[in-house]
């Protein structure tokens, strides 16, 4: 028997187990089907704008990281591994 699995077993596993998920919340929404279906589509068109907000601060952390870094000696060549 195999102990470890595949980052490709892993996603698979992960998009099942939410498919699974978001079907038993739909079926037991105390809200009628309507209105969780506008909810959904509401929160849905809200995580583009959202991501753009979270990764725009990253980089931003990140450029004045590295900027600051710029010119010090390295902590060790094993320290990012």
């Amino acid at each position: 028997m195999r102990s470890k699995f595949s980052a490709s077993e892993f996603t698979i596993g992960v998009i099942l187990g939410t498919a699974v998920g978001l079907a038993i919340g739909f079926l037991f929404a105390p809200l009628p089907g309507e209105k969780v279906r506008g909810l959904v589509k509401d929160k849905a068109t809200d995580i583009p704008e959202t991501v753009k907000e979270l990764t725009a601060d990253r980089k931003k952390v990140y450029r004045e990281t590295w900027a600051q870094r710029r010119g010090l000696p390295q902590v060790s060549d094993t320290y990012f591994k």
